[in-house]
């Protein structure tokens, strides 16, 4: 099957386009955007792929399915559209990002430019129905990101992967610590912030790697 995504993604991830449950997942996801209201726009599926090239990703943080309110989801995770009130995990990520490394106050909850800059802001899932958080789970996609994690971490080396909460550390086998950085915390949202992820200083720890093995650090 021909997916329009970064061709770099493409590449990758072709032999998984051709299975028959990527072809069982699209035909399901189809009819989710012709009877009902799903999130992100169909045109922003594979945002964070086509934003964040494979030859260009530096930093992998994880998240598990897109935000189901109307003007949320914009295709990377943990992101919301310009002018949108942040949810509370994306307040308290900026809260560690200030602890850690002392920036100012963020004003805006579109991380675009994280991607820019080589941040793969990626959901477990893709695709949500409106209203019900973790409706599009268990219906292929997670097979196709994991596949992209392994694919990545074994195609490239000295990747941060930021894995925050219990369900993106199940992605830690797919990781060969030899040739990355992984950095584990408790999840940002309120129910577990206060557990670890408050702290953690994963943003300085990941520029610090980076910068140790000649790579330009994210402005986070």
């Amino acid at each position: 099957m021909q997916v329009r995504i970064d061709p770099t993604w493409q590449q990758l991830l072709q032999p998984e386009f051709d299975k028959p449950y990527f072809e069982l997942l699209t035909s399901y996801v189809r009819s989710e955007y012709q009877s009902t209201t799903v999130f992100p726009p169909a045109g922003q599926i594979f945002r964070a792929f086509d934003i964040c090239p494979v030859d260009k990703v530096k930093v992998v943080i994880l998240g598990q399915d897109p935000y189901h309110e109307p003007k949320q989801a914009n295709g990377l995770s943990f992101s919301v559209n310009q002018g949108v009130t942040f949810p509370p995990s994306l307040q308290n990520i900026y809260k560690e990002i200030n602890d850690d490394l002392g920036h100012p106050s963020i004003t805006q909850g579109d991380l675009t430019p994280w991607a820019e800059q080589g941040v793969l802001l990626l959901n477990a899932t893709l695709t949500v129905r409106a209203h019900l958080a973790g409706s599009h789970q268990g219906k292929g996609w997670e097979v196709l990101t994991d596949a992209a994690i392994e694919q990545l971490a074994h195609r490239r080396e000295h990747l941060v992967f930021m894995l925050w909460g219990s369900y993106a550390q199940q992605k830690a086998v797919y990781i060969p610590t030899t040739k990355h950085l992984i950095l584990k915390a408790p999840h940002p949202s309120p129910l577990s912030a206060y557990r670890g992820f408050f702290g953690c200083k994963h943003f300085s720890k990941a520029n610090q790697y980076l910068q140790k093995h000649s790579i330009v650090p994210i402005e986070w």
